[in-house]
């Protein structure tokens, strides 16, 4: 469904029910910004293409051609929405904002699809952001108290009715005044009539980078969206950052009145959430995970026959391990890249073959071998399970379990869809009790200093970590306002929207 020019937000509530949903972290959401460029809707369907993998469940371009917003939002992939000529020729202009999403806060349905827009006193105004509020319920009961009336369920929508409440007088001010009123981590990128603005909160806990395509400014979450553009990478926008593009050119300003002493950067990015071939603050995303492969081999090495990796997200650390452990490394478990969603009715039985729907055993590689088997996380532990029992019933003669990543004992408010800490397997087992749950023969996890070596670090600096490794430490670097009831508060939103 779309929108031409941009009406309110549809009822079409559509509820994605992907039934065979795997055991991992969720990525966030990826966001996109082009300003004057002929082509700036096609140039954003592309950045978001190349995005799809922060949030599978819906996404959104808002585009502006110097009088009229135009907005196209829709539920499903980028693939799926984006590639018609009629669709891009709907979004006139040469300015443009993009979202790929996967819900975080509010339930996957039309009306929370980001980019969000509004008509404010001093204009149009449309905001998507990557990341979460964590004081965004809190705020949201007082503007409700005063007036303010939601459309959506989604913490975005909180910036919007701050900039709208704002007394400054100048768009910009108005939008620093709204920021500087909120808690967590975001990666903001926004359009009004005259101006594209990105912003990231002042730990950098999300990533946002610049990039320049013949002169043309282009904002994204990652690198790998400018290199589908034929843009050149410019560098990072720094935490607490904001700049500001407009005909004139590019404003950098310090908008938040307090910012920490170094970046928080979500360190879960180089583990998972990130594609390979992305770059942060000029490191590889690629050669990092090879580097944690070489570090778990040297904390945790096993006699072994092979190195297998869980695909995809498990195969540059099974590279880098195999390597320091002077073992073979074979693909002994192939991945179904086209499985996608499926409307297969969720029966138990259903449930039970997802894994076999997107991976499969290669035999004759494990058949009598001792498996190292290499994964990025475990989070619930259910996956593992089924991987591991498949591994075995292919033959294998052991099976030795090592994982990317510390264990994983507390959840993210930053912005990733993630259980409550009661369901994460680490946070209620010990290793040697999480091993016998998935029946290996050992079970090893990175070690936080081993983590913080492959990115580049000594160690940890306990007293000032240099990332945010809250899902490893319990280290949150920002206020939990609305930490207390928040998966309460997300399954409510849940059930009303979908009943």
């Amino acid at each position: 469904m779309s929108d031409q020019p941009l009406s309110p937000a549809s009822h079409d509530e559509a509820r994605i029910d992907d039934a065979m949903e795997d055991d991992h972290f969720h990525d966030e959401c990826g966001v996109f910004g082009v300003f004057e460029h002929a082509n700036a809707g096609a140039l954003a369907a592309l950045g978001l293409h190349a995005l799809q993998h922060r949030g599978q469940e819906a996404a959104g371009i808002v585009s502006f051609d110097g009088r009229q917003f135009y907005n196209e939002r829709h539920i499903g992939l980028v693939g799926d929405n984006f590639t018609k000529q009629s669709v891009i020729d709907r979004l006139k202009g040469n300015r443009a904002i993009g979202h790929t999403r996967y819900s975080t806060t509010g339930a996957p349905v039309l009306r929370n699809v980001q980019p969000l827009y509004a008509e404010l006193a001093g204009g149009g105004f449309a905001v998507a952001h990557n990341g979460n509020l964590t004081n965004a319920q809190t705020i949201q009961r007082q503007l409700q108290e005063r007036g303010s009336i939601f459309q959506s369920t989604s913490d975005t929508e909180t910036i919007i009715h701050l900039v709208a409440m704002s007394a400054k007088d100048k768009f910009v001010d108005r939008l620093i005044d709204a920021l500087n009123q909120l808690e967590g981590a975001y990666a903001v990128v926004a359009l009004s009539e005259k101006k594209l603005i990105g912003v990231r909160d002042p730990n950098g806990v999300r990533p946002l980078v610049l990039g320049d395509l013949d002169g043309t400014y282009v904002l994204a979450s990652e690198t790998c969206a400018l290199d589908i553009i034929g843009a050149h990478y410019v560098r990072d926008i720094e935490p607490g950052e904001m700049v500001v593009i407009t005909e004139s050119g590019l404003v950098s300003m310090r908008p938040f009145q307090q910012s920490p002493n170094h970046s928080r950067f979500c360190i879960f990015e180089y583990v998972y959430f990130a594609r390979p071939d992305s770059f942060f603050d000029g490191t590889n995303v690629y050669t990092v995970r090879k580097r944690i492969g070489e570090e778990l081999a040297r904390e945790s090495g096993i006699d072994a026959d092979i190195v297998v990796p869980v695909p995809d997200s498990g195969t540059p650390a099974a590279i880098g391990y195999a390597q320091e452990a002077g073992l073979p490394f074979e693909l002994g478990i192939i991945r179904n890249h086209y499985v996608g969603r499926t409307f297969i009715q969720p029966t138990d039985n259903i449930r039970h073959m997802g894994v076999k729907l997107k991976h499969n055993a290669n035999r004759l590689m494990l058949a009598g071998k001792r498996v190292v088997l290499v994964d990025d996380s475990i989070v619930r532990g259910t996956t593992s399970l089924k991987i591991v029992q498949m591994v075995r019933d292919a033959g294998a003669k052991e099976v030795h379990m090592r994982i990317a990543s510390p264990p994983t004992r507390d959840s993210c408010f930053y912005g990733v869809d993630t259980p409550e800490k009661s369901k994460l397997l680490a946070s209620r087992m010990t290793i040697e009790e999480m091993a016998d749950y998935i029946k290996v023969d050992s079970l090893a996890f990175l070690s936080i200093d081993g983590l913080y070596r492959a990115v580049g670090e000594a160690g940890r600096n306990g007293d000032a970590p240099q990332y945010c490794d809250a899902c490893f430490t319990s280290d949150y670097p920002t206020p939990l306002t609305d930490r207390s009831g928040t998966s309460e508060i997300r399954n409510l939103n849940r059930l009303v929207e979908t009943s």
